[in-house]
């Protein structure tokens, strides 16, 4: 067996209701006011009312950054670290998307540091430790409750990433109370960008490892057996519950097996079209997988079956095969777009889009099969 690292999130609370207990936690860390971070739909739609009142009852003070917004910017983040500083907060806490998860972990390091951002951009780069961190998702999707990652937006639209341990949380909240009634076509895109974390983390060129691909490959039962039920009815808080394990199992597998050309090419479109990012992984899935067939068929034929049981039983080439084309239906069948052409891109921006993608060497380094440019400009014509 090869040598291995693995980290992950050292302490989960999985239960219905669960983020009524952060203010408790947090004051167990020897916090005494925390900074909130959350967005104003969130808000609006009651979901952090419960972590609120608990943070309340706890006795904590409270600053609430409460202006996150999708594909965070840089500015944005900087904004709420300054605001964080002076109101003097000693711990951090999140009840959000990926976003708002994502900027909560940059506030929990910056605020305590004088390290510039830019010097944070890659892997294994930040100096110093972080405040203490506590993160809910109100999505099943990105699993940042439990991944050292952080995603922005820097002012040239193009997505950065800090990548470092001490942006693992101390708690992940998974509390399927906050993902009831979320639209189908939301529980659908955070669904696929979760199973795409795990099938990327199963065949990660460089540091795929016996934990990962265990942790992949349950995140991938959970999630295939059970997103058409959480899409269909919304209210069903097992299925949901069982979206949210997924999800987090799939962060955890690919924190430590990274991600891909899925992501790679996913992320122009989120920086230029502002397509969610759940979203753009779905639509350029099958056809990343088509292209890394002839390097991971092994890998897939694995895996294939867990998602799309019917596959059972079929050659390497058949699973392969069926996996791309269920993919392709998948998103139609859950209401989402299926092509790129329906979130505004057109033929003359697939150049733009290939270069941007192959700047993500942080990503395409853990391909299967080398990416260029013209495989990546391949990949967004067809699935134009």
């Amino acid at each position: 067996m090869h040598a291995f690292q693995f980290q992950t999130t050292s302490s989960i609370l999985c239960e219905v209701g669960a983020t009524a207990k952060i203010g408790e936690l947090m004051a167990k860390m020897g916090c005494k006011k925390v900074a909130f971070v959350t967005d104003a739909m969130i808000l609006k739609l009651g979901l952090a009312d419960a972590a609120l009142e608990g943070i309340k009852s706890a006795g904590l003070d409270l600053h609430l950054i409460d202006d996150v917004v999708p594909d965070p910017p840089v500015s944005m983040i900087l904004t709420a670290v300054e605001e964080a500083k002076a109101a003097g907060v000693d711990g951090v806490v999140s009840v959000g998307g990926g976003s708002s998860l994502d900027t909560a972990k940059l506030i929990a390091v910056l605020t305590g540091s004088t390290q510039p951002i830019e010097e944070m951009y890659g892997v294994g780069l930040v100096t110093g430790s972080r405040l203490p961190l506590v993160l809910a998702p109100t999505t099943a999707g990105t699993g940042s409750e439990v991944t050292p990652i952080s995603i922005v937006t820097t002012g040239t639209n193009e997505k950065k990433g800090v990548v470092s341990p001490q942006l693992i949380p101390d708690w992940a909240i998974l509390d399927a109370e906050l993902t009831v009634g979320l639209p189908a076509h939301i529980t659908a895109a955070t669904g696929i960008d979760a199973m795409v974390h795990a099938i990327e983390a199963y065949t990660s060129k460089f540091k795929k490892n016996v934990v990962s691909d265990c942790l992949a490959r349950e995140a991938l039962r959970l999630l295939g057996a059970n997103i058409h039920t959480a899409c269909k009815n919304g209210e069903d808080r097992d299925a949901r519950s069982n979206m949210l394990l997924g999800s987090m199992l799939a962060g955890m597998a690919f924190a430590n097996s990274p991600v891909a050309a899925v992501h790679a090419l996913a992320y122009p479109l989120g920086g230029h079209f502002h397509v969610p990012h759940g979203l753009s992984n779905a639509l350029v899935l099958p056809y990343v997988l088509e292209f890394n067939m002839e390097s991971a068929a092994e890998q897939y034929a694995e895996i294939g079956p867990i998602i799309f049981p019917e596959l059972a039983g079929k050659s390497v080439a058949e699973i392969g095969k069926g996996m791309v084309e269920g993919f392709k239906a998948m998103g139609p069948a859950l209401g989402m777009q299926s092509k790129l052409a329906e979130v505004g891109v057109n033929h003359n921006n697939l150049p733009m889009l290939a270069e941007d993608a192959m700047k993500q060497t942080r990503l395409l380094v853990n391909n299967p099969r080398e990416m260029t440019y013209e495989a990546a400009l391949n990949i967004y014509t067809q699935a134009l």
